[in-house]
Formats: C-alpha cells, structure tokens, sequence
C-alpha cells in the first residue's frame, strides 16, 4: 500500500509539469517546426563512403632482393578499408538523385545510402566537381521523398534557417539558426566560393546534409564549418542551391565540368576606384588583363573594363564574377555587359578550350594514358602541363591531379613534353616526381 501511495503521490506530482507545457497558449497553438521537418527529413538519407587503401609496409618489404632472399617473392600488399560519413538530400524521387558534398565520397569504392525508414541502398556516383565540392549519387528504390528547391538567390541575411544531417553518426539531427551572411568566399575550401554562412551547428558528418528555409524547400548544401577550437563556434558554410542545381545539371548531362577558358584577369571595384574611374556606383569588376587571342580578347573586352553583368546575371563583386565564369562550359556562349568610359556596351564570345593545344600523353608514355599534357609557362618557370586526367588514368596512381605543372621526374629537370619523352624512354620506372600546383611546391616519392 505505502509503495502504491507513492506511486500516486510521484503522478499527482508529476501531472501539473506536464500540464505547464501546453500545446496552446493563450488560444494559439504554440510555435514549432515539427509540421516542416515531417516533410524534409524523409529526403535526408546517411551516406557511408569506403574505399581500400595500401597499409603501409617495411621499406624492405618492397626492395625485391629482400623478397627474393626470404622466399616471398609473390606477397600480396595488404590493404585496410577507409570510411568517411556524411550526409545528402534526394532532389530526384523518379530518377534516384541524391545531392551530396564532393568530399564526403571522394576517391570512393563503395557508397552506401541510408534512407529515413532504415532502408539501406548501393549508390553509383553520377558525377563530382572538386571546384565547387558537389557529387551527384543515383539509388534505384522506390516510395523516395524529395525536397522543392528553393530559390538562394531570395535568400536575406536574417533568414531563419535549419540544418539537417548525421554529425558524428548521430543520424537525422536537426538545428536551427540563421542565415549571418551571404557571398562568403576567400575562405581557402574550395576552388570557387560563394558560401552561404549560417549559425546553425553544422558537425562533421552534416557534409552534404541540407539547408531548408521554414517552408522546408532546399537553399544549400552544407558543406564546412570555421572551427579553430576543434568544435562547432556557431559559423558553418552552405553551398547556394542555385549554385549546386546549376552544378547538379551538368553533372546529371554530362557527368563531369568541362570548364572552358575566358581569358581575362579581374579585380574587385572599391569605393575609391571608383571614384578615380569617374564611376557612380562601386558595384563590379575592373578587368586588369585580357589574354591575347583568348575568348575575352576576341569579344572585344579590354583592361579597364567594368563588368557588370554575365548572362543577364548581376556582377557585383569577384566572387560573383568566379561563381558565373564556374557555370560556364567549353562552349557556351557569354554576354557580357561592361562599362567603358561611362557608356554600356554588350559583348558576346564563346568559351574556349583551355587544353585545345594539348596531346594525349599515351603519345609520350603508356604511364601517362588518360591524361592531357600541353607545354605552359607560369611565371618564370615552364614546365608540362597536366590537363584533363580520366578517372582511372595511371597517372593518378603518381599523385598528379588536374592543372598540375610537372617540373622534375626522376631528379630530372621537364621544361618539355620533348624532356618528358627523352626521360621516360630511358627510366624503367618513376621513382619521384616534382609539381607546382598553385603556390605550392609538392615532392612525392613514387613507390
């Protein structure tokens, strides 16, 4: 009796905290987000990307007279499997498209696709842009629920924001926030910036989860956080929806970006320039170079142009200008709106191929099948070229990547694709090779 008293007694007390959290207030239902999220979340789905990788031996193990000498002549490298977590958003229900971070299933032997109701599916990847870090996956399932896209370009700072993904492996976790500014870009993550920056905690494993605005339709594709303590300091990134559809069509067409080469160099218009250029208003970019036969030159621009608009599209500052020259493919055809000496004058041009000069290297070295190599200059050092490299080209197994500039192979100095060839024909292997790509410096040993 005293232990069923207690229990009452523990209800009685327990009924008027219960009752302090009604779900109306003063006759008005009390605010909430759940009626959104029961819409978006089934589009939300975990993405589990693994890949094999070399475990590293002894130095000796790969030195063939130890191998001869201790009678294992024939080992098999051994290898251990590689995970990485993130998130996507399924823009597709009919087709099975899934919208995702490039990084999040970079270089990726297996993708696996975790819907909302537990179904787990095998991913093919349809196509990925490292440049803007957006992936495309197709899953072939039924009853899938897809999110509207919104329009980012209506998007104000102020907005009221929330953040969908699977930080840490925590699946299907929300947060809420706003959107702290637009057109952040500088930032040093990807090749072309224009982020959205939301104080919605954004984790790792939300990479690629989505940003929806409270009518729960896609604005961004959340993709990294400023974090210098290690932890979520309330400033995360999202990639603009119309940015990523824009990516996600040519991905879905074509299966890669085929970006093309315009020509020009361009700096931001401040205030001051302005003024000094007899401009009213500060909004644009001044264009500092113009390359000599390239698509800018022949369209007529010129150094001391002020670009103020692509494709109809508003040019406001460099970002923007990077962002619209990103969209564009080998080509297309461009209008620009430029200001020059107080007048507006309308110039058009077609996108060039920046490797239209470039061999197939199959033609210097079997070693070099798949990839584009062209003979370039930057700067004061000349070197060759790597251009366009195919997915499964061997030259990946060297470490080369896309527009790196090949200086030393085998301790040798490569000024021409003639140096390339003189070398490979003599060399039984590459055992170092020596890049520029950026401002950077890269050796890599070649095992």
């Amino acid at each position: 009796m005293v232990r069923l008293a207690f229990l009452c007694l523990g209800l009685l007390l327990c009924a008027p905290l219960r009752a302090a959290l009604p779900m109306q207030a003063g006759g008005e239902p009390l605010p909430s987000l759940a009626p959104m999220l029961e819409r978006v979340t089934p589009a939300v789905v975990n993405i589990a990307a693994r890949n094999q990788i070399r475990a590293e031996e002894h130095p000796l193990l790969s030195d063939p007279f130890f191998r001869w000498f201790f009678d294992a002549p024939g080992r098999t490298p051994r290898h251990k499997s590689r995970q990485s977590l993130g998130s996507g958003v399924i823009v597709d229900a009919a087709r099975g498209y899934v919208l995702t971070n490039h990084h999040v299933v970079s270089k990726a032997d297996q993708i696996e696709v975790t819907l909302h109701d537990g179904r787990k599916l095998t991913a093919a990847l349809v196509g990925a842009d490292p440049e803007t870090d957006v992936a495309v996956l197709r899953i072939e399932a039924g009853a899938l629920h897809a999110l509207p896209l919104g329009d980012s370009q209506q998007l104000r700072v102020g907005d009221f924001v929330v953040a969908i993904g699977n930080p840490f492996g925590l699946s299907q976790t929300v947060t809420s926030g706003i959107v702290s500014a637009l057109g952040r870009s500088g930032l040093g993550i990807e090749g072309y910036e224009n982020f959205i920056q939301t104080d919605a905690s954004i984790n790792p494993g939300n990479s690629g989860g989505p940003l929806v605005n409270l009518r729960g339709e896609l604005v961004g594709i959340n993709t990294a956080i400023l974090a210098p303590s290690g932890g979520n300091v309330g400033i995360g990134f999202a990639i603009p929806m119309n940015m990523a559809k824009a990516i996600m069509d040519q991905l879905v067409a074509y299966g890669s970006i085929d970006r093309g080469l315009f020509g020009i160099t361009v700096q931001g218009l401040n205030p001051d320039l302005a003024g000094a250029m007899g401009l009213e208003r500060s909004e644009g970019v001044v264009v500092s170079e113009v390359q000599p036969g390239s698509a800018a030159g022949r369209a007529g621009l010129r150094p001391g142009d002020v670009i103020v608009a692509v494709n109809d599209a508003p040019v406001r500052n460099s970002p923007e200008m990077n962002v619209q020259m990103a969209l564009l493919r080998i080509g297309d055809r461009v209008t620009v709106d430029v200001v020059r000496a107080g007048e507006r004058l309308r110039l058009h041009a077609r996108i060039a191929d920046p490797y239209a000069d470039y061999l197939p290297g199959e033609g210097i070295h079997p070693l070099f099948a798949g990839a584009l190599l062209g003979e370039v200059e930057r700067g004061e050092l000349s070197g060759v070229a790597v251009g366009r490299i195919d997915r499964e080209s061997p030259v990946r197994r060297l470490g080369l990547e896309d527009d790196d500039l090949l200086l030393v192979v085998n301790e040798r100095r490569v000024e021409r694709l003639s140096d390339l060839r003189e070398i490979m024909e003599s060399a039984r292997r590459i055992r170092m090779v020596k890049v520029l790509r950026g401002n950077r410096l890269i050796t890599r040993i070649v095992r």
